[in-house]
Formats: structure tokens, C-alpha cells, sequence
């Protein structure tokens, strides 16, 4: 695919993959880079634009990172961001100081002159900001187009030049015409095209499989979730039943979901499957085991042994080269990959197979964020159910009993956790919140009333919560009419469980999960 290149230069933003993620959604490929990156290396990249993201640090602290004016003669499109806008105004000439007045949240931004950056907002709108330092005079050649009450230069421009800058985060949803500014800044002063489309990525991926692995054969791993489906998806597309997809089955899926991923990724993919039934194993060894962490490691260390026999089995069989693996760009942002894709002799994201079993891996989504693997999924014609499928946790419902993980249990919940996802469905609010854990208290009991009796049940917690990215999150403001059909259906039809309960607590300070 002939994309043209953005770098996002990263000053220690907490928003920096959303930045690459918006240039993204503007049809434009992006990567993320860190900011000591020099300009030689950075021209080397030949990119089309450069986007300076925010930052925690005052221009002026010491050691702040800082542009290098000789970025701003390279002839590349540049836009700063937040921090990034203040080091560029400084880099230029411009005049950064402290008004006294920090602006932190919902801003309402004045357009004072529109210039080409602002000609398609308001001249009155709400934003995102963050900032301590302002800019007070923009840098010679270049236009103030707007202001706050704390920034007596919230944005300006030199479209000569193609670079400008806005105090305020385009990028979060908060801001208003956010996406609106940053596209225009990346077509109309960058001049970029739109060449980054999800059917182009599938073909692209596609393509690059089946010259990477030639004849040879691959193994891959499903867990169920949407990652390792779409992975899978790209491979056999690319390279038929060379292909063999192997389902560890731990039993501690929610239900319905072990006998989905058997079912639906086979009618899709027509990849060949061995699925492991291991459910006995995997509860033989949490049996008494009450610590989260331990729960974790006990899950981690059993997946692996039952990966690596079905591994080696068919190893053994065929001969297997290589390992796909449902490495997202994020992953390798967060990993200090982002530099480029050595080539890596290593294990699959389960951990821990042994140095005989080490095949060289495939990635195929290792360029992409979680909406671009959803949309790509659906491309290559997943399962809409398996697409927009909640994100869950490695170890499954084993985390969502406080308590020891018992077949009892894990009955109860998930009995418990398919009606409220049924409802959540019936409401038409899958896409509206992020995760949905139902939480089972197997160590608490609650004195309830059920028909004439007593009843000594087991309470239920429901953590609806709302993100995009799972880094922050709020709890999901549910209808009360949904909330009270949830509970209702739970209470009459799971005899084991008479309180339902709602966890209203925000992340941070609260974890999504509750182990």
C-alpha cells in the first residue's frame, strides 16, 4: 500500500497513541517516535508530516525535551501539539511564558482570525487542555489565530511554511472539531492524500504473509478474543491449510464461547483446528487457590504445558516454521519496538515455550490499533459477534470469582454474566460500552427473601465501564430500566444468587478487573 508516513514525535504524552490513532482515522498512516529521535534520523524516514504531541514538563524545566529549530528548515509539514506547540513557538522564536492562569479541562477557545487551520470551526468552542506555560507571541511569519482566557496564543499558522500548532488536545474526545482541525491540517496545509483504507491494510497483510512464509508451515494460537481471530483470519487467507489454529479450552470462558470460536471461526476461515479440552486440568490445579496472583501464574503456567504438548505433537507431524502472534501496534509502542521489526527468533505472547519449540513469529497485526484489527476482521468477513466481542482477560472468568475458581462457581457466573451481556444486547448498548465483567463474591453471602423463604445467596457485582483504550476508564451510566432487567433475570433465574449490585468506580482509582 503506497500510504505516505506521519511521525508522531512522543514528548512523554499519555496521549500520543491517540494522536497516531486520529491521523489514522484521517486515512493517513502514522507511527509513534520518541523524541530524542535526531532530525537526520527523523528526514530519513522521508515522512509527509510531523505532529509534536504533548508533554507533562515545562519548556523551561530543566532538561525538557526541546525541538530542534533545524526540524522546522527540513521542509516537512509540522503541527505541535499542547507542548509540542509551545517547543515549536520557542524553536521558532516565539514567546513562552507562565500567565499565572493554568488552564486544566473544558476550555472554550476564541477564533480571533480563522487563517486556513480554524476555517471550518466555530468562532466560540469547547476544548481539552492541559497546561501551565502559554504562548504570548507567535513566532515571526506566523498568524495568531485563536486565544484563551490563560493563552494569549492558542493556535497559529504558516501555511508557506505548511506549520502550525493549537494549545489544546484535537485529539481527545472532549475537544470539539478536533478531528475537524487535525485533518485539516494533515490534507489541506500537508497536503497528504488518503491512501491508509482498511481493505488496503487486509491485502497488504495478506500479501506480506505469503512472501514471508512461502511453503512452510504455521501454527497459531486462539483464545477467542478478536486479536488472535483476526491473525489467524490474515494467515489463512494468505496461505490456506499450511495453517493449523490450536484452542486451548480452559473452562474458564464465559458461555457459550468455546463452542463460538470451534463453530464461527471455522465456517469463516475454513482454518483447520485442534482444540484441547483442558478443563479438568486447569481446575484440578486452582482447587483451594484463593490469590489473584497465584490464580494468574497457575493459568499462565498450565496454558503453556498443554500449548507446547499440542506444539510439539504437531511439530513432530508437519515440520512447523513459524508462529502467529496478535502483536498490536500499541504492544510494541509500549515495548520500545516502535523503531522498526528485527526479525525475532522467540515465543508466542502465551510466554515460556521451550528453546527446541522457538519458531520465528508472524505479526500480522503489528502495525494496527484495536478499531483497525476490528475493522480488518470484518473485511475478511468474521463474525460480527466475534469482532465486537468485549475484551476479557487471559485467565477468564477465574478473576471474576473472588474466591476459589470451583465447576459450582463457574456455572453460577456464568450464568449470571450471559444475561446481563444478553440485555446489554437487547438495549443495543454493545458498542456503547467497553467491558462488561460480571463480578461472582464466592466468599460473600447475603441474607435475601426469595418466594416465602431465606434465602443465604451470593451476591453478583456489575462493572460496566466505558474507555478507549483501557489505560483510563469510567464506569458506563446504564439505563435504570436495563439495570433493573439485569437483576431482576438474574435473582429469578440463577437461584444461587440473590443481590445484584453495580460497582461505580472510575479507573484510576479503580482497576477494570477486579483481580
Amino acid at each position: 500500500m503506497d500510504s505516505e508516513l506521519v511521525l508522531v514525535i512522543d514528548f512523554g504524552a499519555q496521549y500520543a497513541q491517540l494522536i497516531a490513532r486520529r491521523v489514522r482515522e484521517a486515512c493517513v498512516y502514522s507511527e509513534i517516535i520518541p523524541h530524542t529521535a535526531s532530525v537526520a534520523d527523523i528526514v530519513a524516514r522521508k515522512p509527509a508530516a510531523i505532529v509534536l504531541s504533548g508533554g507533562p514538563q515545562s519548556v523551561y524545566a530543566d532538561g525538557a525535551p526541546q525541538v530542534d529549530p533545524a526540524l522546522f528548515d527540513a521542509g516537512i509539514p509540522v503541527f505541535g501539539i499542547c507542548y509540542g506547540f509551545q517547543a515549536m513557538a520557542r524553536a521558532l522564536g516565539g514567546d513562552v511564558a507562565r500567565t499565572g492562569l493554568s488552564e486544566f479541562g473544558r476550555t472554550v477557545i476564541t477564533v480571533d482570525e480563522p487563517g486556513r487551520l480554524l476555517a471550518d470551526v466555530p468562532a466560540c468552542f469547547n476544548a481539552w487542555m492541559s497546561h501551565g506555560d502559554s504562548v504570548h507571541a507567535a513566532p515571526a511569519g506566523f498568524t495568531a489565530l485563536a486565544a484563551t482566557q490563560g493563552a494569549p496564543v492558542a493556535a497559529f499558522e504558516n501555511t508557506e511554511r505548511r506549520l502550525a500548532g493549537v494549545q489544546w488536545h484535537p485529539e481527545v474526545l472532549h475537544s470539539e472539531y478536533g478531528q475537524r482541525v487535525l485533518s485539516t491540517f494533515l490534507h489541506e496545509i500537508a497536503g497528504i492524500g488518503s491512501a491508509w483504507k482498511t481493505a488496503a491494510i487486509a491485502e497488504e497483510a495478506i500479501a506480506r504473509v505469503r512472501e514471508q512464509v512461502g511453503d512452510k508451515r504455521v501454527l497459531c494460537g486462539l483464545s477467542g478474543g478478536v486479536d488472535s481471530a483476526v491473525a489467524a483470519a490474515i494467515v489463512q487467507r494468505a496461505i490456506g491449510d499450511q495453517l493449523t489454529c490450536v484452542f486451548v479450552d480452559h473452562g474458564l470462558l464465559r458461555k457459550g464461547e468455546a463452542e463460538a470460536v470451534e463453530r464461527d471461526f471455522v465456517a469463516a476461515t475454513g482454518a483447520k483446528l485442534v482444540v484441547a479440552d483442558a478443563k479438568d486440568q486447569f481446575l484440578r490445579h486452582l482447587a483451594g487457590v484463593t490469590d489473584p496472583e497465584t490464580k494468574r501464574k497457575i493459568i499462565g503456567r498450565e496454558f503453556i504445558r498443554v500449548f507446547e504438548e499440542q506444539a510439539r505433537a504437531l511439530d513432530s507431524e508437519a515440520d512447523i516454521e513459524f508462529l502467529v502472534q496478535g502483536t498490536l501496534y500499541p504492544d510494541v509502542v509500549e515495548s520500545g519496538g516502535g523503531e522498526g521489526a528485527a526479525t525475532i527468533k522467540s515465543h508466542h505472547n502465551v510466554g515460556g515455550l521451550p528453546d527446541d519449540l522457538a519458531f520465528t513469529l508472524i505479526e500480522p497485526l503489528r502495525t494496527l490499533f484495536k478499531d483497525e484489527v476490528r475493522q480488518v476482521g470484518l473485511e475478511l468477513g468474521l463474525p460480527e459477534a466475534m469482532i465486537w466481542r468485549h475484551p476479557f482477560p487471559g485467565p477468564g472468568l477465574a478473576i471474576r470469582i473472588i474466591g476459589e475458581v470451583t465447576r459450582e462457581r463457574l456455572a453460577i457466573l456464568r450464568e449470571a454474566d450471559a444475561i446481563a451481556r444478553e440485555e446489554l444486547t437487547k438495549a443495543g448498548l454493545d458498542r456503547d460500552i467497553w467491558q462488561f465483567p460480571v463480578v461472582l463474591l464466592g466468599n460473600v453471602r447475603s441474607v435475601g427473601v426469595q418466594g416465602d423463604s431465606r434465602t443465604y445467596g451470593h451476591p453478583v457485582v456489575l462493572r460496566p465501564v466505558t474507555s478507549e483504550d483501557a489505560m483510563t476508564a469510567d464506569w458506563g451510566r446504564l439505563p435504570y430500566d436495563v439495570l433493573e432487567r439485569i437483576s431482576t433475570r438474574i435473582t429469578n433465574e440463577v437461584r444461587e444468587i440473590n443481590r445484584v449490585v453495580v460497582d461505580i468506580t472510575s479507573k484510576p482509582p479503580g482497576t477494570i478487573e477486579w483481580e
